[in-house]
């Protein structure tokens, strides 16, 4: 009778374990790392660059004023007006990862959407940055009639056929460079008239559009269709430019941005070099949203991301759209101010009270949840 019992298939089994163990600890660890670094159908949304309307930026290596008005006398200005960007972190062919998006969902600078929601399906990277590209053009001109209109200045304007999306119901219709007079009867000479007759008649009618073409006149008939946005409307498939013969030469420079949300800011700093005095009162001011040349602020993308960017570049007022306070309410970053503004008139009257310091109690606000 043995007094001690052989241990050594015990030991064999204990090294047994400890090595599969092992292999499922690595296994797992290399699970872990291929999941978090595939391609997720996400793009992350984050705080852009910010650009001063009253400063300089840089064009071809140079500094150069944002905003030059060379025909008319400008006034001494002082603090910020900044515009804001953000920045999108990948497309349909280079994602983020499962890392990175995971990353975005815990930081409440960002945002992380649907490949989808930015970049539409059937519409190429290039057609996107080109639309970008049309939007900010326009929504230099706007600002420009905006803030001249605001001075007391009238001129004309038309609405020009600039190109065309993707499967467009207008192709073949419409030709670039046609000057469109008018939409279903009403006069359509600007961007947002455009898109609200457009709208009214809905998708699947078809409608009169009168044009200028070379010279002569000409009426053709185009049947609206949905948009493959998230939020479908009812679009006739061109990328409309807006000109404008304006009495004052405004040059506005600024490079690899794109969209129409600058169009506030551009309109304010316009106004500011233009009249007497500073009218933010030399504060750091920061907003965001369209404009059309009646001055009215219609709602933009990533305006979370947009406060937060404001409040790291210094910036303790936000003008934002009212349109867009259902973006706003409850998530303004602590330290900065937030008005809500409807038109230009508004935007204003906002920094009439920043710049005297009185009281913001009537000025127009987000309702509070």
């Amino acid at each position: 009778m043995a007094l001690f019992a052989d241990d050594r298939p015990l030991r064999r089994r204990s090294r047994r374990g400890v090595t599969i163990g092992w292999i499922l600890l690595v296994a797992a660890l290399i699970g872990a790392f291929v999941f978090a670094t595939t391609p997720a159908p996400y793009v992350i949304e984050q705080p852009g660059p910010v650009f001063n309307t009253l400063g300089k930026v840089t064009v071809d290596d140079k500094q150069v004023p944002l905003i030059s008005i060379p025909d008319r006398k400008t006034y001494p200005t002082s603090g910020a007006l900044d515009l804001l960007t953000v920045n999108v972190l990948g497309d349909r062919e280079h994602s983020p990862s499962w890392f990175e998006v995971a990353q975005a969902w815990l930081d409440h600078s960002k945002a992380v959407l649907p490949v989808d929601a930015v970049y539409p399906a059937g519409e190429t990277l290039k057609q996107s940055n080109e639309q970008a590209a049309v939007d900010m053009q326009n929504s230099q001109k706007d600002a420009i009639a905006a803030a001249l209109t605001h001075l007391g200045y009238t001129f004309p304007s038309t609405l020009v056929v600039g190109g065309f999306s993707p499967k467009s119901p207008a192709a073949g219709i419409l030709e670039k460079g046609d000057t469109i007079v008018s939409v279903g009867g009403q006069k359509a000479d600007t961007v947002l008239g455009l898109r609200a007759i457009i709208a009214k008649t809905g998708a699947g009618v078809p409608i009169d559009i009168d044009i200028l073409r070379d010279g002569a006149a000409k009426t053709v008939q185009v049947t609206p269709q949905l948009s493959t946005d998230p939020t479908p409307a009812p679009i006739i498939g061109i990328y409309p430019s807006i000109s404008y013969d304006f009495p004052v030469t405004v040059k506005i420079q600024l490079e690899n941005v794109g969209g129409p949300s600058a169009g506030q800011m551009f309109a304010l700093g316009i106004i500011d070099k233009l009249t007497p005095g500073k009218l933010n009162g030399g504060a750091n001011v920061a907003g965001t949203g369209t404009i059309d040349a009646t001055g009215a602020i219609g709602a933009i993308g990533g305006i979370r991301q947009k406060m937060y960017g404001a409040l790291d570049s210094g910036a303790t007022w936000f003008l934002a759209p009212y349109s867009d306070c259902d973006e706003v309410t409850g998530h303004i970053p602590k330290g900065l101010t937030v008005l809500a503004v409807k038109t230009l008139d508004d935007s204003l009257t906002a920094l009439k009270a920043i710049s005297s310091g009185s009281s913001i109690s009537g000025l127009l606000k987000c309702p509070v949840r």
